[in-house]
């Protein structure tokens, strides 16, 4: 990965903790791993914990940056979150499954950021 996409990408991930936390989300969690993998941010509202994978694109010129969330990564990423609440005893609360899709550069300047928050939900 090269240093342009880290720092894009860590920028897609600050502005998606503001988008949550603005939205009423408290963060518990960024760049979380296990042994199943990464999960980007864990938020959680409504005694629900959404966990999100963040992409970040410069432009469209690759697709629109939620397309790369594919079957594959969200079956990786809903064992993550299985272990994450397992782990932390936390199987009272709704678990859902996130994409925060961003379009924009470093700076901040006119981000596009949409949230899917229910890509998949699933009662543990």
């Amino acid at each position: 990965m090269s240093l342009v996409s880290r720092n894009l990408g860590i920028s897609g991930e600050s502005h998606a903790v503001n988008y949550l936390q603005k939205k009423g989300y408290m963060i518990r969690a960024r760049n979380e791993r296990t042994k199943f993998g990464e999960i980007d941010i864990i938020a959680e509202r409504n005694h629900k914990i959404v966990f999100i994978e963040v992409k970040t694109r410069s432009s469209l010129e690759k697709g629109k940056p939620y397309e790369s969330v594919t079957y594959g990564k969200q079956k990786r990423l809903l064992r993550a979150a299985q272990y994450y609440i397992l782990k932390n005893r936390l199987s009272a609360y709704k678990l859902s499954i996130g994409v925060i899709s961003i379009i924009g550069n470093s700076s901040g300047k006119k981000n596009t950021i949409d949230f899917f928050e229910d890509i998949g939900s699933y009662d543990l």
